[in-house]
């Protein structure tokens, strides 16, 4: 990149448009320059394809400690408790926000007109209020257009960031800060520079380093494994969390049944119409997500059997067709009808509940660097995520960083000049089959050894892999100008190796984490698995 490319200055810039990132910038001053990056359109990320809803106490018969109790069982002693009641009592005001943005959620019009609540897995009581089958949908489209109307939110399509800025971009700098981040332009091939007082990483989770996943295309892991080499720790990354129901078709791609089904009395069935989830857990089709994802790989092993079934075909056809029409709808395209015979369905891997380690105001290690969202590891999920927590946590922790940006905005100067982007030393990639080939062979292996169920033989044989694929990428990234597919690629065996790095250290089964070598919990490993990076400094509060 030459000295005259383009180089971005704002007070706030914010890597991710999901539901923490567009909150984020609609929460702050709108007196601040805010720069919003997103890798595809605004709205394209994990926030629109969440269908199942947000969890918030706003029934009368529920209450605060419940739903703080059943999120701690879920999370499987690993929870941070504090964090899990600060979210918690922050629900109900955030709802309120969302309703002030304009987002429509379901009503129910034989409780007196008020917010339809379902349940959900690991709930004990109806507190999750949706938009019918579509919640995340409604929140991402919502949001965007509010964010689009905004004149101090300049708004970055097509663009990934490659990694951050950082002091130590800056030899004779003392100060240790995040001060921006090196960004691809999709579009016209450039990296940029962008600066920034603040950067806030809301980039999402990493499960597309799984074969088979719910999640989009851009689920890469970029925010963790960016901060990771900026010196930040991570923690529980061995807690990959598995959707159980995943709908089973050639032509459906990661379409996700909502757990919502479930909670409305959806049975799960073997292939000779056979209920099984009694015998694995006294909750049966409600235990939480890390039971019934196992029961089901469980029975798929044990019969040799491609998928389960999932039949709600029980309840009204015209309750079904109300309450989810989108799964309705796009079953009936693949020639299933679900108000008539069951669905065909797989676990897949869904949600990162571990991730970069932040404080109440989402703060990182790193002075000037927030995380929000699937990218932060807040203690709020333990081993186990709870259903319809994580939109939730999007919100609450935006608040965080928003009101924490505006109380410490003025005493932080703007960042100084950066070095742009060097490309003098590299040339156009020749075989880019290489990245193609080690991506697969990526996801693949992670699937096979680093799944719902692990031992040690297959983590070392996981652990050996990924080392080799790092090598050969680091070669490739060296020489070679970079692109979607390879910063894609490089993050993902980042994070690859700090999940089997995580779970290689936890010699038990908890929550999401289950191996064959150690299959019960041991009371002395429950804390969170933290690994630091070797140029990690600690904080200065």
């Amino acid at each position: 990149m030459s000295a005259a490319s383009p180089l971005y200055r704002h007070d706030v810039l914010i890597l991710g448009s999901g539901a923490a990132g567009l909150s984020l910038a609609l929460r702050l001053d709108p007196h601040l320059s805010v720069g919003l990056v997103s890798k595809r359109e605004l709205k394209e990320g994990s926030t629109l394809y969440a269908q199942g809803g947000i969890s918030a106490v706003l029934d009368a018969h529920d209450s605060i400690e419940s739903h703080v109790q059943d999120t701690l069982k879920t999370g499987a002693g690993l929870c941070d408790p504090e964090v899990v009641r600060h979210v918690v009592a922050r629900g109900p005001d955030n709802i309120r926000w969302l309703l002030d943005q304009g987002v429509e959620f379901t009503r129910d019009s034989e409780n007196g007109g008020g917010y339809h609540l379902t349940r959900e897995g690991g709930h004990t009581h109806r507190r999750v209020v949706h938009a019918a089958d579509a919640t995340g949908r409604a929140i991402a489209t919502t949001l965007e257009a509010q964010a689009r109307a905004r004149t101090n939110v300049t708004i970055y399509e097509h663009h990934i960031a490659v990694d951050l800025i950082t002091s130590r971009h800056l030899p004779e700098s003392s100060d240790h800060r995040c001060l921006g981040a090196y960004i691809l332009d999709l579009k016209t091939g450039k990296v940029e520079t962008f600066l920034a007082r603040f950067v806030a990483l809301a980039t999402g989770g990493a499960n597309k380093v799984y074969l088979y996943t719910s999640n989009p295309d851009v689920s890469t892991g970029d925010g963790i494994a960016m901060a990771w080499r900026a010196g930040c720790r991570v923690a529980n990354m061995e807690f990959m969390q598995f959707h159980p129901t995943c709908l089973y078709h050639p032509e459906a791609r990661s379409f996700l049944i909502t757990e919502a089904l479930r909670g409305e009395g959806a049975r799960l069935l073997l292939p000779n119409g056979e209920p099984f989830m009694h015998r694995f857990d006294p909750r049966t089709e409600l235990a939480p997500r890390d039971i019934v994802a196992r029961a089901i790989d469980h029975e798929m092993k044990r019969l040799g059997s491609a998928c389960v079934y999932l039949d709600i075909s029980h309840r009204p056809a015209d309750f079904i067709i109300e309450h989810f029409p989108t799964i309705h709808q796009r079953c009936l395209e693949l020639g299933i009808d679900i108000t008539r015979e069951p669905i065909p369905v797989v676990p897949a891997a869904h949600y990162t509940c571990g991730g970069v380690i932040v404080d109440r105001q989402a703060h990182t290690d790193l002075p000037g660097l927030y995380a929000i969202g699937e990218t932060a590891y807040t203690g709020l999920h333990g081993a186990n995520r709870m259903a319809s927590n994580s939109l939730l946590e999007c919100l609450v922790y935006a608040e965080s960083a928003a009101a924490d940006i505006s109380r410490r905005i003025a005493e932080v100067p703007p960042p100084p000049e950066a070095p742009p982007w060097d490309e003098s030393r590299v040339t156009e990639p020749d075989e880019e089959v290489v990245v193609a080939h080690n991506w697969e062979e990526l996801r693949r292996f992670m699937w096979d050894y680093v799944g719902i169920v692990r031992t040690n033989k297959r983590l070392y044989r996981a652990k050996h892999r990924v080392d080799l694929l790092a090598h050969e990428v680091v070669e490739y990234y060296s020489h070679f100008r970079v692109s979607n597919d390879l910063i894609e690629l490089r993050n993902l065996i980042e994070v690859a190796d700090l999940i089997i790095q995580s779970a290689l250290r936890r010699r038990e089964s908890r929550g999401l984490h289950y191996t064959l070598d150690y299959p019960f919990k041991d009371p002395s490993q429950r804390q969170p698995t933290i690994l630091i990076p070797d140029h990690y400094r600690p904080r200065k509060m």
